[in-house]
């Protein structure tokens, strides 16, 4: 068994690398990857015990493991675009290997996603327990409930909700002990004191009406990081690149262009 975790790469010219959030996988941004590829070299690469990457589970499920796996299998510089944990470990990578990292773009991600007393919007820390528990008995049903609150508010929720179910099944499940761990960094980790420290080229996208990242939280990171830009989706819950794809790809590719 390699060493090194699996990717895939698609197109030519400026390296995008994409990092899908908990409980999903690389398969999550196949439209969307199909569709930066024509302007693009677009590497998707599955978080360790993920999807392709179901062989390569971590003993100790850390952002700093995370990091480290990822950038040992992508060599080459390139623009990193994470999504909900997905954006939480790029934006790790920005701040501890900003070497590899051209520009950095986070989706409907935070650098804390737990709630917090000091009047810091999040999750609520009773909702992730419940997945913990949840997850003792039913990986899919799981699964499939996290689904629910990613589409929550989407004008056409059914609709976003069977797309990401049918994008994420083409890939295997990870183990519960992976989704366990990995889990436990929405409520263990917080960066927010680290994000003034990002100094290259930075983007914010959020859903308007994402229960997971609230827009409340959106100017609390405003301050945080001054000099990032951001953009929100009317109208978007959790995953405006499915409810928003024509909008989102526009956006995204505005942003890259003008930025690189």
């Amino acid at each position: 068994m390699s060493s090194s975790l699996v990717f895939n790469s698609i197109g030519q010219g400026q390296p995008l690398v994409l990092i899908h959030g908990w409980g999903l996988n690389s398969g999550v941004w196949r439209p969307l990857a199909e569709k930066l590829s024509l302007h693009y070299q677009v590497i998707t690469i599955d978080l360790p015990g993920f999807g392709l990457n179901t062989t390569h589970p971590l003993q100790t499920y850390t952002l700093a493991h995370v990091s480290e796996q990822i950038t040992n299998a992508i060599n080459t510089p390139a623009i990193y675009i994470g999504w909900s944990l997905g954006g939480l470990v790029a934006t790790d990578i920005a701040l501890n290997y900003p070497e590899k990292v051209q520009a950095l773009v986070t989706i409907g991600s935070s650098p804390c996603f737990e709630e917090k007393q000091e009047s810091w919007p999040g999750i609520k820390p009773s909702v992730l327990q419940l997945f913990h528990q949840q997850l003792s008995n039913d990986i899919k049903k799981t699964l499939d409930n996290f689904l629910k609150i990613q589409a929550m508010g989407s004008p056409h929720i059914r609709q976003d909700i069977k797309q990401l179910h049918d994008l994420i099944m083409a890939y295997p499940l990870p183990s519960q002990d992976t989704l366990e761990q990995s889990l436990r960094l929405l409520s263990s980790e917080d960066l927010r004191s680290q994000l003034i420290n990002i100094r290259l080229p930075f983007l914010r996208l959020y859903g308007k009406l994402d229960s997971l990242v609230p827009k409340t939280a959106i100017a609390h990171i405003n301050q945080l990081s001054p000099n990032s830009e951001y953009y929100i989706f009317d109208k978007a819950s959790h995953a405006p690149f499915i409810s928003h794809f024509d909008e989102f790809f526009q956006k995204l590719k505005q942003w890259i262009d003008n930025t690189v």
